[in-house]
């Protein structure tokens, strides 16, 4: 039965992901700034501000970057043949797919900015001067994973004060929240410094979001949009983990990023939610009864493993809160503080925690993914287990309680053969976990 369970839920999973490549939501989106030009019905705007379309005639720069850059600007330039003037895309490693047409095409760093990271968004600034001078358009693609591959210190930081920083705040369990805070304030890009360096360009944004509650000045730490965090926001954040860095680093969080930017304007056009109700849609299609339990999950990974194992426990026991067959579905962003020098992600672990709390138990599995297809620095996308998983890791001689004191959650789910493998997926829209009980 747990095989059947399983392959449901690979099913379940791939529907989910195809719901948010960004290409017709790229495309759509574009439509509706056309139509808003011509005049045609039909529609919205932007989300921030009053679009007032393209200017016919008028060429188009298309700067992308995240880990569904590729995608969204090959969609791109198909939705706007002859108008782009050129365009750029910084991606992560391996997830560029080719060549695109009037395109350069970088691959940096992720989760931690390199030298690639700088150079790109140096050939970034260089090319939006060029365009600035012609006064045309930009249009900015947004997705997750921006914060490390566009990337530029500001003065008195180096990349080697990014790096340590950064690491330092991944490793304590702080929030993306907490992290972007203090990134936006050592760059010279990020919390709306990028649309204010390209002041009086326009600037057109589109974003996939992998924020809980799509916070725009959080996705990508928000090159194009005010910044809502504070100079004494990041300082908290450096204090409250009692992070370590140069004197150049601290003078740098004094300095505050834009509140305000009059150039932009911005659409979210794909997020959680809309794999989340995908995912519920593909469960029922497979004759499941289906529930969306949050989007917005946000604690320990061990933590979430726990308690979706615990809500595993009560569908088994009394049939509630929904009945059996279903499947329990949770989006968000867990973390994980680093106490191990082991391997894994952050969907890993929570996979391995929930593994305890069903030991046992037939007829259920739990699965947790990282949309993008890399979970942590793996080459996996999450876990799925079920009730033999911990069984089955004794028999290895893996005990999985200290597999979790080190962290190691990659190796011990990859020797009983429960990672999940889906390689990079061209977009990003954060985590989606799934409870499985027939």
């Amino acid at each position: 039965m747990s095989e059947s369970l399983r392959e449901d839920a690979l099913k379940i999973i791939n529907q989910a992901i195809r719901a948010v490549y960004p290409e017709d939501a790229v495309k759509k989106a574009l439509s509706a700034i056309f139509a808003t030009d011509t005049g045609k019905s039909g529609s919205q705007g932007f989300v921030e501000g009053s679009s007032q379309g393209f200017v016919s005639g008028k060429k188009i720069f298309v700067l992308a970057i995240g880990k569904a850059a590729w995608r969204m600007a090959k969609a791109a330039n198909e939705g706007l043949k002859g108008q782009i003037c050129g365009g750029l895309v910084i991606t992560k490693y391996g997830y560029s797919m080719g060549v695109i047409d009037g395109f350069e095409v970088w691959e940096a760093g992720h989760p931690i900015p390199d030298e690639n990271s700088i150079k790109a968004t140096e050939r970034a600034l260089e090319m939006v001067e060029d365009l600035r001078e012609k006064d045309n358009y930009l249009l900015l693609l947004v997705s997750g994973g921006g914060s490390s591959l566009f990337e530029l210190p500001t003065v008195g930081v180096s990349l080697s004060d990014i790096v340590d920083v950064t690491n330092q705040l991944l490793k304590s369990g702080a929030s993306i929240q907490e992290i972007n805070a203090v990134r936006k304030h050592m760059s010279k890009v990020k919390g709306g410094r990028f649309a204010q360096i390209a002041t009086p360009l326009r600037v057109f944004s589109l974003v996939l979001s992998d924020v809980l509650g799509d916070k725009l000045d959080t996705i990508a730490s928000g090159p194009a949009y005010p910044d809502c965090t504070t100079s004494e926001d990041a300082i908290r954040v450096m204090k409250k983990y009692s992070i370590s860095s140069p004197p150049g680093v601290l003078d740098a969080l004094k300095l505050e990023t834009p509140k305000s930017l009059d150039n932009v304007e911005t659409r979210i056009i794909g997020s959680l939610s809309v794999a989340c109700a995908s995912a519920k849609q593909a469960a029922e299609e497979l004759g499941y009864n289906a529930s969306i339990l949050t989007t917005v999950l946000d604690c320990q990974a061990r933590e979430a493993g726990a308690f979706l194992s615990a809500v595993a426990c009560e569908v088994v026991l009394r049939n509630q809160p929904i009945r059996k067959p279903c499947v329990i579905i949770a989006g968000g962003e867990t973390v994980v503080e680093v106490r191990g020098d082991g391997l894994g992600g952050r969907n890993q672990e929570l996979a391995l925690s929930a593994a305890r709390g069903i030991a046992g138990l037939k007829n259920v599995v739990i699965a947790s993914v990282a949309t993008d297809g890399t979970d942590g620095p793996t080459d996996a996308a999450g876990g799925m287990i079920d009730g033999s998983t911990t069984a089955r890791l004794e028999e290895h001689g893996i005990a999985a309680e200290e597999v979790l004191l080190n962290n190691d959650s990659y190796h011990a789910l990859k020797a009983v053969g429960d990672l999940i493998v889906t390689g990079p997926t061209g977009t990003n829209v954060n985590d989606l976990m799934l409870v499985l009980c027939k």
